[in-house]
């Protein structure tokens, strides 16, 4: 979630968010379906308990934003029964659409599972717009990201350079996670692509659910709580070895 949640802050510096993440039952991509769905709820549960910085009794989140794919394909629906419309939902889908009309030939960079789902298939069909788009599977690329292992980051990431087909104008980054190695991976790739990803166009979103504008000139004065699976704690060091993360630490001004 960290590229999405510094969007936010970017384009909101005075905004309070609560970060609630799942390390306990992570990762989620091998899960069923149905587990997917309680861990969702149960981490929106826990960020709208937690109200947010500031004093206790403080407001609960005036919106619930899903950064993940897995999350959004398996949870989104029931999220929204659950909380609209008294909160608003905001899920994230890889931008194939906006890199299909800059034309082709695409590369969708996703994990293994996500890279044979038919869900995958159905926007690759859907928002394909005639041009070339090519699955492209990134085996541990994710789980070295989370990590914060350079050395398997940069394995993983020339393996997926590999079978990417060299043709290939736009990638788009079909998981979250890859948001944070975007660089490197627009590096193995001879900076031949345009990079997508969805993190911008999700904290638009949610400003627009919102009903309010992008402030990016404010002051940074809003704070972040972190969750791990319902419990207080710290953003994990390696979150803040990525410029996205070491950004969301960085300390509210008085």
């Amino acid at each position: 979630m960290l590229s999405t949640a510094a969007a936010v802050r970017a384009a909101r510096p005075d905004a309070d968010l609560v970060l609630s993440m799942d390390p306990d039952h992570m990762p989620w991509g091998a899960r069923a379906p149905e587990a997917i769905v309680g861990r969702v709820l149960a981490g929106a549960r826990a960020a709208l308990g937690a109200g947010g910085p500031g004093e206790a009794g403080a407001e609960p989140p005036d919106a619930i934003v899903v950064p993940c794919n897995t999350a959004s394909v398996h949870g989104l629906a029931s999220l929204r029964e659950a909380f609209e419309p008294r909160i608003p939902v905001i899920g994230t889908v890889p931008p194939i659409k906006p890199a299909a009309a800059r034309g082709g030939p695409v590369a969708v960079w996703s994990t293994v599972a996500t890279s044979r789902s038919r869900y995958q298939q159905r926007l690759i069909e859907e928002f394909g717009q005639g041009v070339e788009v090519v699955p492209v599977p990134c085996p541990g690329l994710a789980e070295a990201i989370e990590s914060a292992a350079p050395e398997a980051i940069d394995a993983a990431i020339a393996h997926a350079a590999e079978r990417t087909p060299p043709q290939t104008t736009a990638v788009v980054l079909g998981c979250t996670h890859y948001d944070l190695v975007e660089e490197r991976i627009s590096e193995a790739l001879g900076g031949r692509a345009e990079m997508f990803t969805a993190a911008g166009a999700v904290a638009a979103q949610t400003l627009r659910r919102l009903g309010i504008p992008a402030s990016p000139e404010l002051p940074l004065t809003g704070g972040v709580t972190v969750l791990a699976s319902g419990r207080p704690t710290r953003l994990p060091a390696a979150a803040r070895a990525y410029p996205s993360g070491a950004a969301l630490a960085r300390v509210p001004q008085p």
